[in-house]
């Protein structure tokens, strides 16, 4: 979901610290193209909260006490038209940031994250684009399969064996953690076509970011 109001990304704020939610407030606040629409100290309230700020993207904290913000990403994801989420935690390699990017979340932040880049972050999420880096894609992917989490699933082998050929390579790619670029140099494409084959694997395989395609890629066993 990308609506804006006079050109500005909506963001809510969702963290029971309520000095974590002024300093991301403070943060976005210096951007003319961001707005903070509302904050949230409990995922319990995110729901009700989105309902009435009606966010382009929610910055969701993982840990909260009451209902956290793996459990409020799910449910969020679910819907038709949610915003984006971006989760926050204090560790990068914290189990409940796979599990929110497999739920479908875009990405996630460390607490401690430069202001500058929270800012791109968000920026990027609103424009439908990607918020990790492939290089943290690869340090995620190298988490899942040190936690035992990555054995070959033969639904996951499945859907991506039933992509076009073309597809399949570029999904793969995905599955390595590499950039358009570095994927438009290896198979000898444009990155206007990779973007545009990366947009047919959403669709086909009913994904909300490229994360979640390099998830799916390992758990098949093929990256």
């Amino acid at each position: 979901m990308t609506g804006t109001v006079g050109e500005q990304v909506r963001v809510l704020i969702v963290d029971d610290d309520a000095l974590v939610r002024a300093g991301l407030s403070m943060i976005l606040a210096g951007a003319s193209d961001v707005a903070v629409v509302g904050e949230a100290s409990d995922g319990r309230d995110v729901p009700d909260a989105v309902a009435a700020c009606r966010p382009d993207v929610v910055l969701m904290d993982i840990r909260m006490p009451g209902v956290d913000g793996l459990t409020a990403t799910e449910d969020l994801r679910r819907r038709r038209d949610s915003p984006e989420v971006i989760v926050l935690t204090t560790f990068d390699t914290d189990e409940y940031v796979l599990r929110a990017l497999r739920a479908g979340a875009s990405g996630f932040l460390l607490k401690d994250t430069p202001p500058v880049e929270i800012l791109q972050a968000v920026r990027r999420v609103a424009a439908g684009e990607a918020t990790l880096s492939p290089t943290v894609t690869r340090q995620l992917i190298a988490h899942v399969s040190a936690a035992g989490a990555a054995a070959p699933h033969n639904e996951a082998r499945r859907r991506v064996q039933a992509l076009a050929e073309r597809e399949r390579e570029v999904a793969v790619a995905l599955g390595q953690g590499k950039s358009n670029a570095e994927i438009s140099a290896d198979l000898h494409m444009s990155v206007a076509t990779v973007k545009a084959h990366v947009s047919r694997l959403l669709t086909k395989l009913e994904l909300n970011n490229r994360v979640q395609i390099a998830l799916l890629v390992h758990d098949a066993g093929l990256a």
